[in-house]
């Protein structure tokens, strides 16, 4: 006689973690739970918001594209009688008492200034500017040419995917530090746009590589073996149809590179491959003010901080992103949340549980059966009467 084993039992709190978490997403679509989930991650928010304030305060205080900025130096300012040898330019902002500081205060420099004085607050923000929009453009570009790539050859395979990946894998094998100083000196004097757009162009290798997974796994699914039978093109079915189920983790991986792009930015800039003067990067300026390391500290403390800022702010809104795309990513309820849904479920069990007979009932309900078997009895041929 064969023994069937049976199941492992669940622990006791992973159906109550299941049903936490299927009722929070009951009924919403798949947009609306990707939303719920990414609003759920407290760091992608906190990096969201504290992005948000970094780019306004970069392009409200000394403006953009001749729109005039609230602050009152540009970046190239030089203050009347500023004395490089008496005065040293310290900040002038102040901390609250609460940190330890003076109060709360404001001032003249509250960056400082540099040997020449000029205002590190202006430079910093055109600094914070640059980095934003090499960031944007890096991205941009790296996505275009990563999904091109990888749809391509995820979607068409054989030659178009040996030809494409061997590429790709050519482009890999140049460590990104060395071929992005080649081009970024041959393009930093030509600007902010273009040492972003070359830039952009050498750092989508590993974008196509996930999008070349990712159609090689949709394009063997119902819906496109059906836009296929409709008659549908080639363009048609990567655009309109296996583009958008693959979005998911295209969103993730541009917004890590384009944390990556702030860093190697100010990496090149730093070594005197990226960006050249006249223009200003966060980079460069730690590059220009290293020499005050033991005298001016602040000259590069502002440029560094900025960096770091920005770098983990997208890194967080990268994770958030991912933690909402990925099905597979469970956010763990708290322990009273747990205990509120065993309560409830022991509430509903109760509920659907019939109650007991009591024992007027009990012999209410045996004194019918006996009459009942008695009358049939007495229905039967040579019964008694």
């Amino acid at each position: 006689m064969t023994m069937t084993t049976p199941p492992p039992a669940a622990t006791p709190d992973e159906p109550h973690e299941n049903g936490i978490e299927n009722r929070d997403v009951a009924g919403l679509s798949q947009g609306r739970i990707v939303l719920k989930r990414f609003l759920g991650h407290r760091g992608a928010l906190v990096g969201m918001v504290v992005l948000a304030l970094v780019t306004i305060l970069a392009f409200s205080s000394i403006g953009v594209g001749g729109i005039p900025g609230w602050w009152k130096y540009a970046p190239g300012d030089r203050p009347a009688g500023f004395d490089p040898v008496t005065d040293r330019g310290a900040p002038t902002l102040g901390l609250p008492t609460w940190l330890g500081g003076s109060g709360l205060a404001w001032g003249d420099a509250p960056f400082g200034r540099d040997n020449l004085g000029r205002d590190i607050f202006a430079r910093t923000m055109l600094g914070a500017q640059t980095s934003l929009i090499v960031m944007a453009i890096m991205g941009i570009v790296a996505a275009v040419m990563g999904i091109a790539v990888g749809a391509l050859a995820g979607y068409y395979r054989g030659a178009t995917d040996q030809a494409l990946m061997r590429f790709t894998d050519l482009i890999i094998t140049f460590p990104l530090i060395v071929i992005g100083a080649v081009l970024g000196k041959m393009a930093g004097d030509s600007g902010v746009y273009v040492l972003a757009l070359v830039l952009g162009l050498v750092v989508w290798t590993t974008l196509a590589r996930l999008v070349r997974a990712e159609f090689l796994s949709l394009r063997e699914r119902e819906f496109v073996d059906a836009a296929r039978v409709a008659g549908a093109s080639d363009t048609r079915i990567i655009l309109k149809h296996m583009l958008p189920n693959a979005m998911g983790p295209i969103i993730v991986n541009t917004t890590l590179l384009m944390s990556a792009a702030v860093l190697l930015e100010a990496s090149l800039s730093y070594l005197g491959f990226g960006v050249k003067a006249p223009d200003i990067s966060l980079g460069k300026m730690v590059s220009d003010y290293q020499s005050y390391f033991q005298t001016r500290p602040w000259l590069f403390w502002w440029p560094g901080a900025f960096i770091i800022v920005i770098a983990l702010c997208v890194n967080f809104i990268g994770d958030g992103l991912r933690d909402a795309f990925d099905p597979r990513q469970r956010k763990i309820p708290s322990l009273r949340a747990m205990n509120r849904a065993r309560l409830a479920q022991q509430e509903s069990l109760v509920a659907a549980t019939p109650a007991l007979p009591t024992g007027a009932d009990v012999a209410g309900v045996d004194v019918e059966k006996r009459a009942r078997e008695t009358g049939r009895r007495d229905d039967e041929p040579g019964g008694t009467a």
